[in-house]
């Protein structure tokens, strides 16, 4: 089996925008904000923009199983108060569980939590309550940075975070740190906010002693781990001149990268430099890059082929694309169990 730990539903039917929009415009003006019944999108408009879009593509590129949550530009936490936030994730949520309802044997479900800048961690514990043991959700996104690209929260080895590690551990879920869209004009959401969060992230865990206090905690550093492989000597000599334990004590029983790499250089240094077991097959299809690579003529987010034309080995390869994936997230491993996989 080939699953895939990083997908969003970014092909929601037309309606899901239109209802942002209008509650985007119902923050000035209370009169403008739709009801969360206001919108309607049928089974059938679910039906049809998976299987001509993320289906499609899983069947033609060979993947079987796919983690699925809400587009993470459109979390977009920075937007509105809690209220705000707790409405629009709700409403995502739901619908990556229907997907998951029409589709079971190629889609299950992973949630966004309803964070807002400067808000408790702890107002975010009944929607991941919900989503895991309504939706069945194996897994979270967690946006470090929920100001949306000035980083005004505490680092993630900060307590502040602790009330959702807790609900994290107590369910056996892992985390996707994902931020989301950047409202501050340096930073290209795609380009440079989620590798810059994705870099910060793995620094922030470095500097602090998270898994002291959590040692089955799980975090996945999306995009390849933005930085960190290709600067791996950087923070092993940083993690020494801050008296840390070797990188491989100190973080890799508890992170992971994924494979959303573009490209086969890319791939075949994250798999030289990064152990095999911290390395989860990925691919994030129609995401941030969507288009044909002119060197190689196949599309920059087909990440199986990159995989194939590594120099892993056969047994390398199974745990990426799916032993890595079972452990890493233990509800879904019960799933698949349960269905006899």
């Amino acid at each position: 089996m080939i699953i895939d730990i990083h997908g969003h539903y970014t092909t929601a039917p037309a309606a899901l925008g239109a209802w942002r929009d209008a509650q985007i415009a119902g923050i000035a003006d209370p009169s403008k904000r739709p009801a969360a019944s206001d919108l309607r999108i049928s089974d059938d408009q679910i039906r049809e923009t998976i299987e001509t879009n993320q289906l499609a593509k899983m069947r033609e590129r060979g993947s079987d199983l796919t983690v699925f949550s809400p587009r993470a530009s459109f979390m977009a936490h920075h937007i509105g108060d809690f209220e705000v936030s707790a409405t629009w994730a709700a409403i995502c949520n739901e619908l990556c569980h229907r997907v998951a309802r029409q589709f079971p044997a190629h889609f299950v479900p992973a949630a966004m939590l309803p964070q807002s800048p400067g808000v408790d961690p702890r107002s975010c514990i009944p929607e991941l309550v919900r989503c895991v043991e309504d939706y069945s959700c194996v897994a979270i996104n967690l946006n470090p940075d929920p100001s949306g690209g000035h980083w005004r929260e505490p680092p993630l080895t900060d307590r502040w975070w602790y009330p959702i590690y807790e609900k994290m551990v107590e369910y056996e879920i892992p985390a996707m740190i994902h931020v989301s869209t950047s409202c501050n004009a340096c930073f290209h959401t795609t380009g440079a906010h989620y590798i810059n969060a994705d870099t910060t992230a793995f620094m922030q865990l470095i500097q602090g002693d998270l898994f002291r206090d959590f040692p089955t905690l799980k975090f996945v550093i999306p995009h390849g781990g933005g930085a960190a492989p290709y600067h791996w000597g950087r923070y092993r000599g940083l993690a020494q001149e801050l008296k840390k334990p070797l990188l491989s004590e100190h973080l890799l029983g508890n992170v992971f990268f994924d494979t959303c790499v573009y490209h086969q250089p890319g791939i075949d240094l994250l798999a030289r430099v990064i152990p095999v077991d911290n390395i989860l097959f990925a691919s994030e299809m129609i995401g941030a890059v969507r288009g044909i690579d002119p060197e190689t003529g196949h599309a920059f987010d087909d990440t199986k082929r990159y995989i194939e034309a590594s120099a892993l080995s056969e047994t390398d390869k199974r745990k990426i694309y799916e032993g890595n994936a079972r452990r890493v997230y233990p509800r879904l491993d019960r799933m698949l169990r349960s269905r006899g996989m």
